[in-house]
């Protein structure tokens, strides 16, 4: 962990799921361009704080994990510059348990909220943004994924309440990827089908979700907006 003295000296950043993948891009990033990152996860790897990242362990997946880790954040000496509600559960309904639909719905849903209710005290002066990552599909809707983008969609409907409350103060918006990074282990042929969905049929990588962050920090005109980060979407061009 690193001292006081430095989180004092620099801008701070909450990533929750910061561990992997778009999180874990998105805080490198931000070290680089001079922030103190601090992201949640639910296991430590030792090159995060050489990195310049320090990491707290949270489990969103109850309300005493949730509770646990606002008491733990709130005894740091600390003044925010933004959140970004990046954890995220994915679970198919083919066997989804009532107890898996109520875990996806803590991390989405339970942990943002009650994160941003005791965050209002932790924001310093000169800009604060809340930033909740939901998904591309949770905008409409999907007959597959009918309990994981329900409690998306639970997310994104947060950003317009949260925004209204508590402007002008704090900044509060959505980004909604669609195709960021294939998983390892994805089929040649699932690739080119989800591929085949976008306007640019590439796959982007996670410097578009740190741009697109780095977009609703910097605009100081911007609040209860979702940013639609779907390359295209559904458009077939001629």
């Amino acid at each position: 962990m690193l001292g006081n003295v430095r989180l004092k000296t620099k801008p701070v950043v909450l990533i929750t799921g910061g561990a992997q993948r778009v999180g874990l891009h998105c805080a490198r990033r931000l070290v680089e361009d001079g922030f103190h990152v601090i992201v949640t996860c639910r296991w430590l790897r030792p090159d995060w704080q050489d990195e310049g990242i320090e990491a707290m362990l949270a489990d969103f997946s109850s309300v005493q994990g949730i509770t646990q880790f606002i008491e733990t954040l709130a005894e740091k000496t600390i003044h925010l510059r933004a959140i970004v509600h990046n954890a995220s559960l994915w679970l198919e309904d083919e066997g989804l348990t009532a107890g898996g639909f109520q875990s996806m719905y803590m991390v989405h849903m339970q942990a943002p909220y009650m994160i941003n209710m005791a965050s209002t005290k932790w924001f310093g002066q000169g800009g604060a943004d809340i930033i909740h990552i939901t998904d591309h599909d949770a905008l409409g809707g999907s007959p597959d994924h009918v309990a994981y983008l329900s409690t998306k969609a639970g997310l994104e409907n947060m950003t317009r309440s949260f925004a209204a409350r508590l402007a002008p103060e704090i900044k509060v918006n959505s980004i909604a990827p669609a195709l960021i990074m294939f998983n390892e282990g994805d089929s040649q042929a699932f690739k080119q089908q989800i591929l085949s969905r976008s306007g640019f049929g590439v796959e982007p990588g996670p410097e578009v979700v740190y741009q697109a962050i780095r977009y609703l920090m910097d605009n100081p005109y911007v609040t209860g907006t979702c940013l639609d980060l779907n390359g295209g979407g559904m458009l077939k061009f001629a």
